[in-house]
């Protein structure tokens, strides 16, 4: 193989690794083709802070990106609508309810301390909560079940709870409505806790671990050096007396304990804490959540939640698959038929910029879509547009009875501008594109960006490298294998 032909070589070299990448790299996929779940949040207001400015909005973002982090939902994406509104999309995430309370709840962290006075209706609430949730463990290790559902609801003194705190249900009292009664238990107990200035602001971290004695689940915390020194001294402050330490997150009393008298001195320092409620497994690791990703700085509503399916996700997959190919065969056949052996070379082309841009998106890697298969299938057909170009100067340089390598040389060196204006202009139009649009236009956007480099090499180098190979063999060199020969209007004898 002469050194023309070096260029061939690196061609296949670049076909075989990206089979490679393609058969071991995954390819990521979007909302539309994996399925999943897609929330529209919208931030609201509150009296202190009346207008939503980009700023806020940004705020916002900043939490609830380390909150879906935190779920553990690869490939997930949050964006901004509008002024007031965010979009996320968790793909392969079917039950958007628990993600929708982790993202909704505000996580905002207080520790209180008990107020004077306060000793005897604490203690009458705390043994109400005991109560529920007794009852509560009742029913989660019985699944729910019906028959002790009625025997708990002919209880007076549970009755009297829920008529107190006007919970109303057209059923009987199940699992959720008690959960919701052990709540309203917990708001009142944070009520008899006076708030300090020791909140979630200074946290650095998060955890969580299982108790060995009891097996519960707790969240364990740890503050920043000026945390601290704040949780020693508000310790040291009720340090041996009857008033308890209350971590309150929401409103809602999680934890009330005594401080030792043996902290008098320093208060309990090392700068970390240990929340423990009754926490089962995926309440510890939703509050983890919640509390590493820090307090909301303002509320946000959930107002639409979607839900695509699995099943729908390989539908869309195996429709798009089929388009694609439908295309490229109805191209390959459209070029082979116009343009004859140099047809043929353009589908071998095509073939192999299908192969280079499927593995670029595994490599990177980009979130397919299906519009994002929408640019990958158009940007095919901006590839073809530059075969054409460059065939149609071919057939055009045979006619004028120039040589085949001549006129295979001069084809692609006049096409060469054209090609290059053509795309650059495609170009400027998915860079605009991805900077200022959103969800799944960006992902069009850069399908259709990356297309457009990549058809200007397999366009320029690729076609040119298969055609000089084939131009090796004597028996492939004829005029005829390009163009009909009547509509040479001054054959060349020379065909070499």
């Amino acid at each position: 193989m002469g050194r023309k032909n070096y260029w061939f070589v690196v061609v296949i070299i670049f076909a075989v690794l990206s089979i490679f990448i393609c058969t071991n790299l995954p390819f990521q996929l979007g909302l539309d083709l994996r399925g999943g779940s897609q929330l529209t949040l919208e931030v609201q207001p509150t009296k202190e802070i009346t207008k939503i400015t980009p700023n806020e909005m940004e705020g916002v973002k900043a939490v609830l990106d380390k909150r879906v982090n935190g779920l553990g939902v690869s490939d997930s994406q949050l964006q901004t609508v509008g002024t007031n509104q965010l979009l996320l999309e968790l793909p392969g995430e079917q039950d958007p309810s628990g993600a929708a309370k982790v993202l909704g709840e505000t996580a905002l962290l207080e520790f209180r301390i008990q107020k004077n006075g306060t000793d005897v209706k604490l203690r009458d609430l705390q043994l109400q909560r005991n109560r529920v949730e007794s009852i509560i463990n009742k029913l989660e290790e019985n699944s729910n079940s019906a028959q002790l559902i009625k025997e708990i609801n002919t209880n007076n003194e549970i009755n009297d709870l829920f008529e107190k705190y006007n919970i109303q249900s057209n059923q009987i009292f199940d699992f959720d409505q008690f959960t919701l009664l052990r709540n309203y238990i917990n708001k009142e107990i944070a009520t008899l806790f006076e708030p300090t200035n020791l909140t979630g602001k200074y946290l650095t971290n998060a955890g969580r671990r299982q108790d060995q004695n009891t097996n519960n689940w707790e969240v364990t915390l740890s503050f920043n050096s000026e945390g601290g020194d704040k949780f020693a001294e508000l310790t040291k402050s009720i340090a041996g007396t009857s008033r308890l330490l209350g971590i309150v997150i929401d409103g809602i009393s999680y934890s009330e304990a005594s401080v030792g008298k043996q902290f008098e001195t320093a208060g309990i320092t090392g700068g970390a804490a240990t929340i423990s409620g009754s926490f089962t497994a995926d309440d510890a690791r939703n509050l983890e959540v919640q509390l590493r990703g820090g307090a909301l700085p303002l509320p946000i509503e959930i107002i639409q939640i979607r839900t695509i399916g699995p099943s729908l996700g390989s539908q869309n997959i195996r429709l798009s698959l089929f388009a694609a190919l439908t295309g490229l065969i109805l191209v390959g056949l459209f070029m082979i038929f116009t343009y004859k052996l140099a047809g043929f070379v353009a589908v071998l082309a095509l073939a192999l910029y299908s192969l280079f841009t499927l593995s670029i998106y595994a490599l990177l890697p980009v979130t397919l879509t299906l519009p994002g298969i929408a640019g990958f299938i158009l940007s095919i057909g901006m590839a073809v547009d530059a075969n054409v170009l460059i065939f149609e100067r071919l057939k055009e340089e045979l006619r004028n009875g120039n040589t085949l390598i001549r006129s295979i040389d001069a084809s692609f060196k006049n096409a060469f501008s054209s090609i290059i204006d053509g795309h650059l202009t495609t170009l400027i139009s998915c860079i605009t594109l991805f900077y200022l649009g959103t969800g799944f236009v960006k992902g069009f956007a850069a399908t259709l960006g990356i297309g457009v480099l990549l058809s200007l090499f397999t366009a320029l180098t690729c076609t040119k490298a298969i055609l000089k190979f084939l131009m090796s063999f004597q028996w492939l060199r004829k005029i005829s294998n390009f163009i009909n020969l009547k509509q040479i209007t001054t054959p060349s004898i020379n065909v070499q």
